[in-house]
């Protein structure tokens, strides 16, 4: 019982100081991929990137503790971080203040939602999500993480737009205007160290030598070359005259976000009051600010992007002040330091008494020394209602990377997994991780493939990753100051190159036609609804219950004829010759109120064409349940058949089918003596009785025989 609450105590049987050493070297080497892995995926989920170190120090220690796998690597991965920013963009701005407390708020509900599923040992309840959806899922996944990292290899800024697919648009475009070079370059040379190095060497962490070089070169070169400035340096009225539009736009949005506040509350008050004219005054009052709103919004878009086109060159000034004038306008002899400068904007209005200028590359800045602070995140009812339908999914794909990375692993190592005990131990590392600001985390196929190649032989190896990351908190923060973005955007898409899997559409469709169709809508509404990622699983997920239920309604009858191996197969499939006397029906799935009638209807089409039928045997081996309508159902067949001067039996009757039958009687309406074990048994006492005064020159259910076409 303790070792079911305290699973990690099994580690210690038989330990030794040599497994210790390879838990430590395998901990470690499993640590320089996920700190800038962790950074990278945290800015895919539209936190600040030392976030994902916040997510790296509890969950992988909790989740190898309380989980049932030795070897599997917890921690920030991609699909759930796209996920966690796809669930967060309508309710906050990425990297504020307020998004951040509901990305911790949303790690708590994922871990609350999977430890829930894992004590009440319903891990089964993963199986909603089908292989051909999730397959389908994964790659537009891919797609979708791969290409919003093009802005940052670029080095240029876009809004948002409502599709994925727009917002990329507006990248393309905004790269052809202007590409940060520099910047692009340090992109490309990420990808082709850690491409090169997986290659050629394997087992040297291909991404921590990319983030090592390239942050050395980010620092010797100045890539970073940022300056404020007051307004009055920016020679360009056109420039000036944009900012203050941008900043009526933006200062207008928030009295009117406190206005649309008060408004949604005396809305709720007013439906509450029951009054109809109340209620209709509220909801005018609130939809006027909301279009007011949206208006404001789309002008501070419209002025934004106008500003991020503008492009500056600086002339120096003899007190080595700099004033940006039009790129290419510079004033005569002016003295340039050759460089293109552009107007940082974001959400918020720009102060004309510090106007970032932007010189070179961006970098991932200043990142807080030493750990979180744990607190428990601030639970907000109406926030948590909105969120749950992402909370459902996340745990359900993030449980099943995680289970199908362990399984992997266990198919090599020989151990003995408990789906339940994964549950409880994931549930648990998102929930406590929440408590030290971390957003939710799953298994990482890279990172556990690290952990397995490195000699991990317990959870004692991500122990010591989480006791790396806390050392890098504590003491190297310094160093990632100059780690330039584009280096972080290689590190996701070289990651999510192993998530693209065209082979999962063929194996569907080779499987079963509609899987395939299933997988390949499933890719497409994912693409086509992004940001909005739940739509596609929503879609997908339908499809396989639709076709599920049409299976259900429709099981396949089959009538049987001896086959060539002397079994008894179908019929049609095999190009067989039927008994004129004796047809064998076989059911395959269980009777019950949804298919009971299709039964009904096949037999009765059967009685209809064949004519000189005088025995029907019902091969139950493949009805494994029946309910009250399928036990009636079978009552009225019974006696229609017999009525018609037919008799009915029935063969390989299972146990549980067997009890109903007993129970409502039916067993001794059919009588005892027509119900048979199997096949051949039934086909023996029935056969004579049939073929008495009937002519049919070698019976099929006695030798083979063919249909010539």
């Amino acid at each position: 019982m303790i070792k079911r609450i305290f699973p990690f105590l099994d580690w210690f049987t038989g330990y030794s100081m040599a497994m210790l050493r390879a838990d430590g070297i395998s901990g470690l080497t499993v640590a320089l991929v996920l700190i800038p892995q962790s950074m990278a995926y945290a800015q895919l989920a539209g936190l600040p990137p030392y976030y994902g170190l916040y997510a790296s120090f509890l969950p992988p220690m909790i989740a190898s503790l309380f989980g049932s796998s030795r070897q599997l690597a917890t921690g920030p991965v991609a699909v759930v971080s796209l996920m966690t920013s796809a669930s967060l963009e309508p309710l906050a701005t990425a990297g504020s203040e307020g998004y951040i407390a509901y990305a911790i708020l949303l790690a708590l509900m994922v871990g609350l939602f999977q430890l829930s599923l894992g004590v009440l040992r319903l891990g089964l309840v993963v199986n909603f999500l089908s292989h051909p959806v999730v397959n389908g899922f994964t790659n537009a996944a891919a797609i979708i993480i791969a290409t919003s990292q093009l802005s940052k290899m670029f080095g240029v800024s876009v809004d948002s737009a409502q599709h994925h697919y727009e917002t990329i648009i507006r990248v393309v475009q905004a790269a052809f205007h202007y590409t940060h070079w520099p910047t692009f370059f340090l992109g490309v040379l990420a990808f082709a160290i850690m491409y090169g190095l997986k290659r050629i060497a394997p087992r040297i962490p291909n991404v921590l030598v990319a983030v090592v070089i390239t942050t050395t070169i980010s620092w010797l070169t100045g890539y970073e070359h940022d300056t404020t400035v007051d307004i009055s340096a920016i020679q360009n009225p056109q420039a000036i005259q944009l900012i203050e539009k941008f900043n009526t736009a933006t200062n207008g949005l928030q009295p009117l976000s406190e206005k649309r506040t008060s408004a949604a509350k005396e809305l709720e008050d007013a439906r509450l009051s029951g009054n109809p004219m109340t209620i209709l005054d509220s909801e005018h009052a609130e939809r006027v600010i909301q279009t007011q709103s949206e208006m404001l919004k789309h002008d501070a878009h419209v002025q934004r992007e106008a500003i991020r086109t503008l492009l500056f060159s600086a002339a120096i000034q003899p007190d080595e002040k700099l004033v940006f004038y039009p790129q290419n306008q510079l004033p005569e002899g002016a003295r340039t330091d050759d460089r293109v400068w552009r107007i940082k904007t974001g959400n918020k209005p720009i102060d004309s008494k510090k106007i970032r200028m932007i010189g070179g590359g961006d970098v991932v800045g200043e990142v807080p020394k030493g750990l979180p602070s744990f607190t428990v995140p601030k639970v907000n009812f109406k926030i948590m209602m909105h969120m749950l339908p992402y909370a459902a999914i996340i745990s359900l794909l993030g449980f099943m990377e995680a289970i199908s990375i362990a399984k992997a692993m266990a198919s090599k190592t020989g151990q003995r997994l408990d789906p339940n005990q994964e549950l409880i131990g994931q549930g648990l590392a998102n929930l406590l991780g929440a408590l030290g600001k971390s957003y939710p985390v799953s298994g990482s196929f890279s990172r556990s493939a690290v952990n397995l190649q490195a000699g991990a032989m317990t959870g004692l190896s991500s122990v010591f990753t989480s006791l790396a990351v806390v050392i890098a908190l504590l003491f190297f923060t310094p160093l990632l100051y100059h780690l330039p973005q584009s280096v972080l955007a290689a590190v996701i898409m070289m990651a999510v190159i192993g998530l693209i899997n065209v082979a999962g559409f063929v194996h569907a469709w080779e499987a079963q036609w509609y899987d395939g169709v299933i997988s390949i809508i499933s890719f497409i509404c994912t693409l086509w609804f992004a940001p909005h990622l739940d739509k596609g699983i929503m879609v997908g997920v339908a499809l396989c219950l639709i076709v599920f239920l049409y299976k259900s309604m429709r099981p396949t009858v089959a009538s049987l004829a001896r086959h060539e191996d002397m079994g008894l197969r179908c019929a049609i499939t095999h190009g067989l010759k039927e008994c004129c006397f004796i047809s064998l029906i076989r059911f395959d799935g269980p009777l019950f109120f949804a298919n009971s009638s299709y039964l009904e209807d096949q037999i009765s089409d059967l009685m209809r064409d064949k004519k000189s039928l005088k025995h029907i045997l019902i091969v139950s081996n493949g009805i494994n349940d029946i309910d009250a309508s399928g036990e009636e159902t079978l009552s009225l067949l019974v006696e229609r058949i017999r009525s018609a001067g037919v008799d009915i039996s029935f063969s390989g009757v299972n146990e549980s089918v067997m009890r109903v039958l007993k129970r409502t009687h039916l067993l001794a309406k059919i009588g005892v003596d027509h119900v048979f074990p199997n096949m051949e048994k039934a086909i023996q006492q029935i056969h004579e009785s049939a073929h008495r005064d009937g002519e049919e020159e070698n019976c099929p259910l006695q030798t083979v025989c063919r249909i010539v076409s």
